[in-house]
């Protein structure tokens, strides 16, 4: 089974939020688009994840696409550290922000721009947040 499993695409993506005067991110590696119209995608992120709360409370996201051997980003934002852990995590990265709100990574190569339109709570060790994306697009020329 784990061979056959092993051939589902994944990347390494940072998954960022903002609310309430907080910024927050985490490396995430499961999303998926599941839907044409509108426009979703699905995360999976860890169960009891610190970050679990600040996801449904900013009730949007933003998917960082970057590069697996950007060791910065890597460390910044490793899914195993609260955030309060390592202080701000986006402290020396240059950001923007879309719709959302949620901070865009200028080095990112790409990035979604999405709103929480779903939480599933799974009997498994992920929960899935549903994603309405309301903008995608290349940040890193040549990403």
């Amino acid at each position: 089974m784990a061979s056959i499993l092993e051939r589902v695409p994944w990347a390494t993506w940072v998954m960022t939020l903002s609310y309430d005067g907080n910024r927050a991110g985490m490396v995430v590696r499961w999303v998926q688009r599941c839907a044409t119209e509108p426009v979703l995608v699905s995360v999976a992120v860890k169960k009891c994840h610190s970050l679990e709360p600040l996801i449904r409370d900013s009730r949007g996201f933003a998917l960082n696409l970057i590069d697996e051997s950007d060791r910065l980003l890597l460390k910044k934002f490793d899914s195993y550290h609260a955030p309060d852990e390592l202080g701000d995590p986006f402290d020396a990265l240059e950001v923007s922000r879309w719709a959302t709100g949620s901070p865009i990574l200028k080095r990112a190569r790409a990035a979604i721009d999405c709103e929480v339109v779903r939480h599933l709570d799974l009997e498994a060790d992920c929960e899935l947040f549903i994603g309405q994306v309301h903008e995608a697009k290349i940040v890193t020329p040549g990403g």
